[in-house]
């Protein structure tokens, strides 16, 4: 069959969907990977087949260049800062309480995310490129990452079986679910679905109407720890991480044994490619390691390291290694909580000190590690210090049952299906979704 993967124009994004569209190509399906122009040479690195659609992404969309002031996060409606960029912490996908999920707070969260992000990541003329060239390629499945929902409308629009490949947790499916329910107890004359509403007329352009799966795929392909995963009525097909970093090189330091108990830092690529720069204070992670007997791998580029006034002697700076060689040398990983990192850690049962960056899934995600006990995260990023990162990785570093449950979650990651055992399903699943 012909597979046909779409994604966020983010390497990170790419290289998650990396590993499934390499089982299917090596089972003897067709793949090639759609994205924005600016994702094609990561995809061609890749070994995998790029198609070019829409414009270059602009960065800009998720600008976030400082915390809201009190008046700010007063204004009810508001969605941007003083700045210019979003009010993230107002319009918040993975809020989880029952008591803040109303209808006017989803309502504000969804029509926020629609209208900012959403609408740039899946634009019209993304949309219409892609709808064109899936009429002229004929996919039989379509895997779409969960925030280009262009992949969902050329499936429909072709007749091609879709799912989502997650790339983090489904907190839009989560809130979601709670949306719906709370649409249902509307009149009907004020069922106002900001999804409905933006996805509804590019589907009547391409000859289909809004249908729930559009939002959602008819399934969805998560490699998230079943037991990490937020409880969603939807159909999902687990599918074990394994981690993909893209052209790489083992360098020869890491061939070598480490003479002391070894922790990575990283603040990953998205921040620095996407947003223009970190959410936390290098100087002060780097000040939290530099007295503690240990040797500190850090994934630090020229520009980060240029504004440090020095380096502390058992930091070893690095623009970049494979997290998926690296982390089985480490004890512990102190990192931003992005979805990559945050999965390579599991899979290779390290235990985590999350700083985690107010954007997406991120908080969800530290806060799910710690409630399984594999990790400990900064409440406030905003306040952080370098003695209170300090406590949190020498807890992490000494206390066993950090190690133990880390190393629970990778035995559960290790007895779900690898993308290879997968193929089969998704074989089962087209033929049964296809029209």
């Amino acid at each position: 069959m012909r597979v046909l993967f779409t994604t966020l124009a983010a390497a990170t994004h790419l290289h998650a969907q990396v590993p499934l569209a390499w089982a299917l190509r090596a089972a003897g399906h067709e793949v090639c990977v759609a994205s924005q122009p600016d994702l094609a040479d990561d995809i061609v690195r890749s070994g995998l087949t790029a198609v070019s659609v829409g414009q270059a992404l602009d960065p800009g969309q998720w600008a976030d260049v400082s915390p809201l002031t009190e008046q700010e996060v007063r204004v009810e409606g508001n969605i941007w800062n003083a700045q210019g960029g979003i009010a993230w912490e107002l319009f918040d996908l993975c809020e989880l309480r029952p008591e803040r999920l109303t209808y006017d707070y989803m309502q504000c969260v969804l029509t926020a995310w629609t209208s900012h992000s959403f609408r740039q990541t899946s634009s019209p003329g993304t949309v219409d490129d892609l709808v064109a060239f899936a009429r002229r390629w004929r996919p039989d499945l379509v895997i779409w990452d969960p925030t280009t929902f262009a992949g969902a409308i050329a499936a429909m629009a072709t007749g091609a079986a879709h799912a989502r490949l997650m790339f983090g947790f489904d907190v839009i499916g989560r809130m979601r679910q709670s949306y719906r329910a709370a649409l249902r107890e509307r009149p009907p004359e004020h069922r106002e679905d900001p999804f409905e509403e933006w996805l509804g007329p590019l589907l009547r352009r391409h000859g289909r109407e809004f249908g729930e799966e559009a939002v959602l795929g008819q399934w969805t392909i998560d490699p998230v720890p079943t037991s990490l995963r937020l409880d969603v009525d939807h159909p999902y097909l687990p599918v074990r991480y394994v981690p993909y970093n893209g052209h790489a090189a083992v360098p020869g330091w890491l061939r070598r044994p480490a003479d002391r108990r070894r922790v990575c830092l990283t603040l990953g690529r998205s921040f620095r490619e996407l947003l223009g720069g970190d959410r936390a204070s290098v100087a002060e992670l780097l000040d939290a390691v530099a007295e503690l007997d240990i040797e500190v791998v850090a994934t630090l580029n020229s520009a980060q390291l240029a504004v440090l006034p020095r380096l502390p002697d058992n930091v070893r700076a690095v623009d970049f290694v494979p997290l998926d060689a690296l982390l089985p040398s480490c004890s512990a990983v102190i990192h931003h909580s992005g979805s990559g990192t945050t999965q390579t850690a599991l899979a290779h049962g390290v235990p985590q000190v999350v700083v985690p960056a107010p954007m997406l899934d991120n908080l969800l995600k530290a806060r799910r590690v710690e409630e399984a006990g594999a990790g400990l995260y900064v409440r406030d990023v905003r306040a952080l210090t370098a003695a209170g990162l300090r406590d949190l990785l020498v807890r992490v570093l000494e206390e066993p049952s950090f190690t133990l449950r880390a190393g629970a979650l990778r035995r559960e990651m290790l007895g779900t299906p690898s993308p290879r055992e997968i193929v089969p399903a998704l074989e089962r699943l087209t033929a049964a979704h296809r029209h």
